[in-house]
Formats: C-alpha cells, sequence, structure tokens
C-alpha cells in the first residue's frame, strides 16, 4: 500500500494595509461580536478602534510596522494583523518586546485567513529588521493557539492577564532579520 504526502489546501489571498480612517468603523463592525471578542474583553466601542487605528499609522510610520488592516482578495476588510510594541503602560506582559497579532471577524474563521496574514506580517517584519516576535495567547484560545503553533512559535511562561485570565507567551526568531 502506498500513502501520498497530505497536502495542505492553498492559501488564501491577503493585503495588508496601514489603517485609513474608515478601517475604525470597518473593525467596529467585524469585531462587534462577542465570541469574537470573548478573549479580549468583549466588544468595544467605536471610540477605541478610532484610536488604535491613529495609533497604528503613527507605529507604521516610526517602526515600519503596525497592526495592518487584513483585506481578503476582493478587498474586503477582514480583521487585523501585525505586530506592534507591547505598551509599557500595561502593568503585564512582555513590555517593550514586539507583539504578533491577529484578530478576523467571525466570517473569516476556519479559512487559513489568519495563518496567511501573519506569515506575511512575519515577511514584513524581517524586511524592517525586526529579529523576534512574541504574542501573548489565552490558554483557552485554540484557534490562536494553532496560528502560533504552525509559526513555528515555542510556547514559554503562563502569565496572569486582567480579569484572571490566564496567558501564555509564544516566541519566535525571525532568521534572516
Amino acid at each position: 500500500m502506498t500513502t501520498s504526502p497530505t497536502t495542505r489546501p492553498p492559501l488564501p489571498a491577503v493585503q495588508l494595509r496601514v489603517p485609513i480612517d474608515e478601517d475604525a468603523h470597518a473593525w467596529h463592525r467585524v469585531f462587534d461580536d462577542a465570541d469574537v471578542m470573548e478573549f479580549l474583553g468583549g466588544p468595544a466601542e467605536l471610540s477605541f478602534y478610532e484610536e488604535i487605528t491613529a495609533r497604528q499609522r503613527m507605529h507604521d510610520a516610526q517602526l515600519g510596522h503596525c497592526l495592518w488592516t487584513l483585506l481578503d482578495g476582493e478587498g474586503e476588510v477582514l480583521g487585523f494583523t501585525g505586530a506592534q510594541p507591547w505598551p509599557a503602560a500595561k502593568a503585564w506582559g512582555p513590555v517593550g518586546r514586539i507583539e504578533i497579532g491577529w484578530r478576523l471577524g467571525r466570517a473569516a474563521w476556519g479559512k487559513g485567513y489568519a495563518y496567511a496574514a501573519a506569515l506575511a506580517t512575519l515577511e514584513r517584519l524581517r524586511e524592517v529588521g525586526v529579529g523576534r516576535v512574541c504574542a501573548v495567547i489565552d490558554v483557552r484560545n485554540v484557534r490562536s493557539v494553532a496560528v502560533a503553533e504552525r509559526l513555528g512559535m515555542t510556547p514559554g511562561e503562563e502569565i496572569a492577564a486582567p480579569g484572571g485570565r490566564r496567558a501564555r507567551l509564544y516566541e519566535l526568531t525571525l532568521a534572516g532579520a
């Protein structure tokens, strides 16, 4: 009996762009779902997304990377992916380190978008000389854990997150950075 190697379906087409003003509304729309925000404290107000998209434009201008708006092959907003410095204002987590992250609306789940976008993010980070990234993932978030593991990230310490939640730190050294 012969077996054939397992093949994965091709990755979906993704585009990453620096967030524009309208993306605050798009992010608010696709993330206004209790399941999408289950591990992030629940849905947020539009003003939160207005502030975060403005901050991401600043990060991109200063660092060459940010949380980019994630678009599908037809230009529809699916969410975001990218990397940003973990803010010193947070009283927990890997302060000062570069955190990679992804958040997709429910309609995009299970289709390979998060992994494809994370790969594109890692390539962009290498191009601007980022040598190491981390991800802070709620221990119950099996979808994000699967993406991190597929990227080759190494699980590290478990840390306390706000609201009594537990998160795990994942790390990855970027070759060629």
